[in-house]
C-alpha cells in the first residue's frame, strides 16, 4: 500500500501547486502539473474511499464491543457489510493499479478485409465498417477512411481507417480477429445459411518517436484515384503508394484530392503498421507462451460470430452472447467491449501482473 499512498500523497502535493501564485503566473508549468494530477486523481479517490471505509469499519466493530443485545447485532451487521465492501473497493483499486498499455490514451489504425466467403464476406465487410463508424460517432471519436477497396454490389474487400481521440485504442483493441458471419444472403435462391468470415485488425497509433522511418528504406509513389464504377476518379495524381523494402509492407492512399493530405495519411498508417511489426515480434519471442483470457488478438484468431437467424452475437473469448443484432451493427458495441476489458483485468490480476 505504500505506493498507493505515495500517488495519493503527490496528488495533494499537486493540489497544492496548482493553487500556488507561481504556478499560476507559468501557463506551462500549471499545465503539466494538471495532466500528472488528472492521471493520479481516480487512483487517489479510490484510496480515499478505501481509508475511509475502512476507518467506518473500525469505528463499527469498536463500538460493538461496548453494546449489547440488539444494538450490538446491529452495529455488528453494519461492521461486516462494510468489511464486504471493503474487500470490492480494493480490488478496485488493485485494477486501477495494473500497468497501463501507455498506447491505450491514443488513437488507432484500423483495417478490414473481406475473408472466406466472396461476395457476401465483401457485404458483411461493410457492415462492420459502417459498425464501427457508428461507434465511433457515438464517441466522438474522429473517422477518417484511408483507402477503400469497394466492390460492384455495395461490398467492400478492404478499408483502412485512421481513428483519433483520447482512449480509442484501449477501446477497440479488443476488436482484433476473425469475425464470423451465418446467415441467409440475398443472392441464395434455396434459403441456405451461408458462413463468411471478416478479418479485423486494430493497431496503435505510432508516433515517429516511436518508430523511425529512413528514407531510403521506403520508396514513394504517385497515382491517380479510382474506386468501383468509376467512383472518386481523379485526372491528377493524387493517391500515394509507400512501399517499405525492409518489410515488405505497402500502404496506399486515395481518399482525399489532396496529395499532401493523402501522404500524411498514408504515413500514419505505415507508422502503425511497422510499430504492430516489430512490437509483436518482439513480443512473440518475449512471452511466446503468454495467452490472456481474450485471446492474443492474432489476426488468424475466431474471436466472434454473428448469427443473423437467431439476432445473436457471440464473442467466443468470454463466452458472451448478446441479442441485439441491428443495434450492434448500429455502433452499440459498450456492452461488449466493457466485458472484454473486464475479462482482461480480471486475467492479468489473475496473473499477478
Amino acid at each position: 500500500m505504500s505506493k498507493v499512498k505515495d500517488i495519493a500523497a503527490r496528488y495533494e502535493t499537486l493540489g497544492e501547486l496548482l493553487s500556488s501564485p507561481e504556478t499560476a503566473a507559468d501557463p506551462a508549468r500549471w499545465a503539466a502539473y494538471s495532466k500528472e494530477r488528472a492521471s493520479l486523481e481516480e487512483i487517489a479517490l479510490q484510496y480515499y474511499a478505501c481509508e475511509r471505509t475502512k476507518e467506518e469499519m473500525d469505528a463499527a466493530f469498536l463500538e460493538a464491543e461496548t453494546e449489547t443485545g440488539e444494538m450490538k447485532e446491529l452495529l455488528l451487521d453494519e461492521g461486516y457489510a462494510l468489511k464486504e465492501k471493503l474487500v470490492s473497493l480494493e480490488n478496485e483499486l488493485k485494477v486501477l493499479l495494473l500497468p497501463k498499455d501507455e498506447k491505450d490514451d491514443g488513437g488507432c489504425t484500423l483495417e478490414i478485409r473481406a475473408g472466406a466467403g466472396g461476395e457476401e464476406a465483401a457485404l458483411f465487410a461493410y457492415e462492420l465498417y459502417r459498425m464501427y463508424q457508428g461507434y465511433c460517432e457515438k464517441h466522438r471519436f474522429r473517422f477518417e477512411p484511408v483507402d477503400l477497396s469497394e466492390t460492384e454490389l455495395g461490398g467492400m474487400k478492404e478499408a483502412i481507417v485512421n481513428i483519433s481521440g483520447r482512449g480509442a485504442y484501449g477501446r477497440l483493441k479488443y476488436e482484433s480477429g476473425v469475425h464470423r458471419v451465418q446467415r441467409v444472403p440475398e443472392t441464395e435462391s434455396q434459403g441456405r445459411i451461408h458462413t463468411s468470415t471478416v478479418t479485423v485488425a486494430v493497431l496503435p497509433e505510432a508516433e515517429e518517436v516511436d518508430v523511425a522511418i529512413d528514407e531510403k528504406d521506403i520508396r514513394v509513389d504517385l497515382y491517380r484515384s479510382s474506386g468501383a464504377g468509376g467512383q472518386k476518379v481523379n485526372k491528377t495524381e493524387t493517391a500515394i503508394r509507400i512501399t517499405h523494402f525492409p518489410t515488405g509492407i505497402v500502404v496506399t492512399c486515395q481518399d482525399e484530392r489532396s496529395q499532401l493530405k493523402n501522404r500524411e495519411k498514408a504515413f500514419r498508417v505505415l507508422r502503425a503498421r511497422l510499430y504492430d511489426y516489430y512490437n509483436g515480434k518482439r513480443e512473440g519471442e518475449e512471452a511466446a507462451n503468454r495467452r490472456s483470457l481474450v485471446g492474443t488478438g492474432d489476426r488468424s484468431e475466431r474471436i466472434r460470430t454473428y448469427n443473423f437467424p437467431q439476432s445473436r452475437i457471440t464473442d467466443h473469448r468470454i463466452g458472451l452472447s448478446l441479442h441485439s443484432m441491428e443495434n450492434f451493427l448500429a455502433g452499440d458495441l459498450d456492452e461488449m467491449l466493457d466485458a472484454l476489458a473486464r475479462a482482461d483485468r480480471e486475467a492479468r490480476l489473475a496473473a499477478g501482473e
